[in-house]
């Protein structure tokens, strides 16, 4: 099964969601509509990685995984790609080099849920992905407080974007980062799998 890597033009604002998405799910669409009315998104990409390097458990077959995403989400601004598994990158700083390195002028903003800011710092070159894009950081139930003690909270303090000013989080010089108050859903994709439930709310 082929997936061509997604078409960007110069100038354009491109939100980066990576994951296993194993399955992909409606708290993944919830947090893709929130990120794009929120950050100043042109599109958004979800990244669907070939593994989670922090995680044991391999994931289900890229073929499956990509097809359960695309019928999840059907919207014009976002695309679904195995960018990771074509460029042979395996953490999220070699991702983001490769993407910079194939799409000169395109603009890219990394996403991520509250909980994986909490994390983040044992990411490999987690500071080196702080200095080459901004970072949009979703609230998620039970989050907030533990997000904005993170150590990479504290380290790039200075560098964040008030949630109220965060359509201005795609056009920034990195580093910059900032954290909106959403209230998603909290769905995850390993509760999916252990019951076996792989159905899907499109209207999340």
């Amino acid at each position: 099964m082929r997936h061509e890597i997604p078409y960007a033009r110069a100038g354009q604002v491109i939100g980066l969601l990576g994951g296993s998405f194993d399955p992909a799910h409606a708290g993944h669409v919830h947090i893709t509509r929130v990120a794009l009315r929120r950050f100043g998104l042109d599109r958004l990409w979800w990244l669907v990685s070939p593994g989670n390097p922090l995680k044991a458990r391999g994931p289900a077959p890229m073929a499956e995984r990509i097809a359960r995403a695309r019928a999840m989400i059907v919207d014009p601004r976002v695309t679904v790609t195995d960018f990771e598994a074509r460029a042979g990158t395996r953490y999220t700083a070699q991702t983001i080099a490769a993407l910079q390195q194939a799409y000169p002028g395109v603009r890219f903003v990394w996403l991520m849920g509250a909980d994986n800011l909490v994390q983040f710092h044992h990411w490999q070159d987690w500071q080196q992905i702080m200095m080459r894009v901004p970072v949009g950081v979703m609230a998620r139930p039970g989050q907030n407080l533990p997000a904005r003690a993170a150590r990479a909270a504290r380290i790039f303090h200075a560098a964040r974007i008030k949630g109220s000013q965060s359509q201005r989080l795609g056009l920034a010089a990195a580093p910059a980062w900032c954290f909106v108050n959403a209230p998603l859903k909290d769905i995850s994709s390993s509760a999916i799998r252990a019951r076996g439930d792989w159905g899907g709310d499109r209207g999340a």
